[in-house]
């Protein structure tokens, strides 16, 4: 049964969303033929036209336009259309040259995203001229994008359409009215590049992957159109959305827009579904399937039916355009750009979160509570295959929060193979991650990790069941930008009975991994309680009442409450934003954090120099009992042609380390290097004890305090 599988308008632009790339790999190996189209980057390419700009324009009148940057956008329009198709050229990575016009600020029309455009040197100085280039050409697409919103369609946006329809919807009414509505001009854009895919293809089965609320109506007026044109067409709906908004969904109508919603993992539930549609299984059979029977809403579960991992083929990326999405960089803050700039492949290594016991996380869902790690080995050959599928080396592996031992696993298998990648990962800021673990992650090609700190306070972190506390933040955080690696933290205000003085005294915490340099990043969320949590399941357990009567007929997944926090959470929103903006800049420290408030709050109660204390360690090398050294540096040469004055020399890529060693340490050194190169660069610790006890005369403790091994172990031979 021929299959399109489709992302709605609009994800992220720089790389695809994986989705329909995962699916899709599974249903080739099953012999379905299966194809694949990126909505939102199809509209993009053909909205960002000279010629389609051209039809913008055109359609809006000069003297109804509302705003004065539209007066000065539509008296500049030939400018606009003379430098868009050279603009989007440039971000999809064709013609860098260009940033050298873009830079002198002279090429391009300028709106009012401009108007904050100021010290750009000073900010991209670390950084280039493209990415100051890649910037500005950002600013002048994001105006473009703001003229489209006022005056095309209200819905617009870059990374999201009609999102505010699809929030916290409880009753299908709204979105159902804007669905059967007459199409503005995106909306048909939208349309006629669907249409165009349909009569490419001429699919059997539709399936609309729906991850965000900003690609739901997207996904419904899509499925309009093919109930009108295409009767004998079956559509489908899964994605992250349907699955935490919809699971119990009961209004009949979306059923006039699609056939059949899909829950959790696609793979098994879209393979049984297909066998359902030739007639080789009964509707009792699928697999966490909801439709319409006789005017009725009916759900099918069978949820015990997974597909191991170890059957879960490489995503097919080789079916979307990786050529047309575009580098967007809308900060001049190195870790924050990585998720808009840059074709990241997106990998996951394990379904599920190794933890999952957070209060605020949907713990009850399958895609979080059900854990399974990948093979290793496996990743990394999926890696290679999407390599060379797409022609880029660089991965971001999306899971919830990524195993310490599977990374380290991974990390070990692309340096066996050689590989030249980079990644970055979504991790837990727990003890695992220590010095060598990181040097051992940076050197196998990580160069950034995001993480969830949440609330900076060891009662809330307690509360919820992290399982970190501020001090294992502080030292693993540590360990990771110590090897070069980026940190992201991600960060919440709002949780039930947290005070205004916490929220105070958390800011102080983020204020001072900053000025550590210990994270580069953060963003602070506003708490939002979801009836798939524990929190939402139990929200008086947490110091909450909850405020909702009773499921809604269409979505369910936000549960409003009160609590007896004394907190104003938007005048706390505000100055939490406001503050880490500059921290990321690396200003503003010598600030008070009560100062970046609009209202009066107390000062924090935290100690300045509290993450500098965290940090003072006593280094206290041992060897452990069990497990190995891996010798991750560069060149090494052991010079023993003087017996009086043997060396040890440490090529690195822009440094020589020598180190002079006594002469009865050569029967050793000769010995642990003999091993090393013949086990791929690793010795056991049991080896390492034999070798000392037969030829130190101290034995392990002989070793430990050697000038060879002090300094091996800080030019690259780490513990695993």
């Amino acid at each position: 049964m021929r299959t399109l599988l489709v992302t709605p308008p609009l994800t992220q632009l720089n790389t695809p969303y994986p989705a329909t790339a995962y699916l899709a790999g599974f249903l080739s190996k099953q012999k379905v033929e299966v194809h694949q189209l990126d909505l939102g980057i199809e509209l993009i390419d053909r909205l960002f036209t000279a010629n389609m700009l051209a039809s913008v324009f055109d359609s809006v009148d000069v003297a109804s336009a509302s705003t004065f940057a539209d007066t000065k956008m539509l008296a500049l329009r030939n400018r606009y259309e003379d430098t868009i198709d050279a603009v989007v050229n440039f971000l999809r990575g064709n013609d860098l040259s260009l940033a050298n016009r873009i830079v002198k600020r002279n090429f391009l029309p300028e709106g009012d995203r401009f108007k904050n455009a100021i010290d750009l040197e000073y900010a991209f100085g670390e950084m280039g001229i493209v990415d100051l280039a890649k910037h500005l050409a950002t600013l002048y697409i994001e105006d473009i994008s703001d003229f489209i919103r006022r005056n095309i369609s209200p819905h617009f946006e870059l990374i999201r359409y009609a999102e505010s329809l699809c929030i916290a919807l409880p009753s299908f009414d709204v979105l159902k009215e804007q669905v059967d509505a007459s199409s503005n001009l995106i909306d048909g854009l939208i349309l006629k590049i669907f249409k165009e895919k349909v009569d490419e293809v001429c699919p059997s089965l539709v399936g609309f992957s729906v991850p965000f609320p900003g690609n739901l109506y997207g996904a419904l007026i899509c499925g309009k159109w093919l109930k009108e044109a295409h009767t004998d067409i079956k559509i489908l709906m899964g994605g992250g959305y349907v699955s935490t908004e919809l699971r119990s969904m009961s209004d009949a109508r979306l059923f006039d827009y699609i056939d059949y919603l899909l829950f959790d993992d696609g793979e098994i539930s879209i393979h049984r579904l297909i066998q359902h549609l030739k007639g080789n299984v009964n509707a009792q059979d699928l697999v966490r399937t909801t439709f319409r029977d006789n005017g009725q809403v009916v759900a099918v579960d069978n949820g015990h039916l997974n597909i191991k991992g170890s059957d879960r083929p490489a995503p097919l990326f080789c079916q979307l355009p990786t050529h047309k999405y575009l580098d967007m960089v809308e900060t001049a803050n190195p870790m924050l750009k990585l998720w808009s700039d840059g074709r990241w492949n997106k990998l996951i290594l394990a379904h599920g979160c190794y933890w999952a016991k957070c209060a605020f996380c949907d713990t009850s869902l399958d895609y979080i509570a059900r854990f399974e790690p990948y093979d290793p080995v496996t990743i990394v050959d999926m890696m290679e295959e999407v390599i060379a599928q797409t022609g880029q080396s660089g991965f971001h592996f999306v899971d919830e929060a990524a195993p310490p031992a599977l990374l380290k696993k991974v990390s070990l298998e692309i340096l066996k193979r050689g590989l030249s990648v980079s990644w970055w990962a979504n991790v837990r800021f727990e003890r695992s991650f220590n010095k060598d673990l990181c040097l051992l992650m940076a050197r196998a090609g990580c160069v950034a990790v995001s993480g969830g700190l949440e609330v900076a306070s060891d009662r809330i972190l307690a509360l919820i069941n992290k399982g970190v506390d501020i001090k294992q933040t502080a030292q693993v955080t540590s360990a990771f930008s110590s090897a070069g690696i980026m940190v992201h933290a991600y960060l919440m205000y709002g949780f039930p009975t947290e005070t205004t003085q916490e929220t105070i005294d958390s800011l102080e915490v983020v204020r001072q991994l900053f000025e550590q340099n210990l994270i580069q990043s953060a963003f602070w969320h506003r708490f939002a309680m979801t009836v798939h949590s524990p929190v939402g399941c139990n929200p008086d357990r947490y110091g909450a009442s909850s405020l909702s009567k009773g499921r809604n007929s269409f979505a369910n997944n936000e549960v409003f409450f009160v609590d007896k926090s004394d907190a104003d959470l938007d005048m706390l929103g505000d100055g939490l934003r406001k503050a880490t903006y500059n921290y990321m800049h690396k200003v503003g420290f010598e600030k008070t954090v009560s100062s970046w408030f609009s209202a009066k709050v107390g000062r924090t109660q935290l100690a300045p120099t509290l993450i500098q204390g965290y940090l003072v360690t006593i280094k206290n090398d041992t060897l452990p009992d069990q497990g190995r050294f891996v010798w991750i540096g560069d060149g090494y040469h052991l010079q023993l042609t003087d017996s009086r004055r043997p060396k040890l020399h440490i090529f690195g890529q822009n440094k020589l380390v020598e180190v002079i060693f006594r002469l009865e340490e050569i029967a050793f050194w000769e010995d642990f290097f003999g091993n090393l190169e013949e086990n791929d660069n690793s010795v056991g610790v049991d080896v390492l004890k034999t070798l000392a006890n037969q030829h130190l005369g101290g034995g392990s403790a002989a070793l430990l305090s050697s000038k060879v091994w002090k300094t091996l172990r800080k030019n690259g031979l780490i513990q695993v």
